[in-house]
């Protein structure tokens, strides 16, 4: 989707009106008649895509205990906090980044902790090990090479999402419900690896099955 600069007369008060909306939607004035104009045309922008899907996910969110959703600068990022039932209470940060070209990735989930503890990374680093084995195992197939498409680093881990190949599960509400989803399980089975830590198979067991459970019952991205 191509920009061009074109040259518009507007009166002034009408640019100091757009210049003070822009500055409150922390975007640029080029970007918001872009937005007017698309919206006035019935056309869909890239940024009109973006935010009704974070809107879709900052509403599925709201239903779920112990998620925030923050608003960030970038029209492309949202960042979600989720408490994490462990010493010194830390808390897991997901940043969620959408691409303004639709296709075959759609975004990608980066998932961090703000902590100095070895042993806290190590243990963020076995539970994005096994997630990654747990997801290649039921959905690898689905990506190129085979292997879901992600990265772990200590502390972090990044993956990202696919765009679904159903046409009818490519809508935003569609997307948004698939992003929400993905996010309501990992986070649910880091806190159950976290809650078993004495007991890791017991922990690897129950992850299994409720990721069995996702994978029956939601679009896979």
């Amino acid at each position: 989707m191509g920009r061009n600069v074109y040259s518009l007369v507007l009166i002034d008060d009408v640019v100091d009106a757009i210049d003070k909306i822009a500055y409150e939607k922390k975007t640029s004035r080029s970007n918001l008649i872009n937005q007017i104009l698309a919206e006035y045309c019935s056309y869909s922008t890239p940024e009109m895509r973006m935010r009704d899907i974070f809107e879709s996910v900052e509403r599925s969110m709201a239903d779920w205990e112990s998620f925030q959703v923050q608003l960030q600068p970038s029209n492309a990022m949202i960042s979600i906090r989720s408490a994490l039932r462990y010493r010194y209470k830390p808390t897991i940060r997901y940043m969620l980044e959408l691409y303004r070209t639709c296709g075959p990735t759609v975004g990608e989930l980066r998932v961090s902790m703000r902590t100095q503890s070895q042993q806290l990374i190590q243990i963020l680093d076995d539970f994005f090990s096994f997630w990654f084995s747990l997801e290649n195992k039921y959905i690898g197939s689905l990506f190129p090479h085979g292997k879901v498409a992600c990265e772990i680093t200590p502390g972090r881990y990044a993956r990202q999402f696919l765009l679904p190949r159903d046409r009818s599960q490519q809508t935003n509400e569609a997307l948004a419900a698939a992003i929400s989803d993905y996010i309501h399980v990992f986070d649910t089975c880091m806190k159950l690896y976290f809650a078993q830590l004495e007991e890791p198979d017991k922990a690897i067991a129950s992850m299994e099955n409720k990721y069995i459970q996702y994978r029956k019952n939601s679009v896979m991205v």
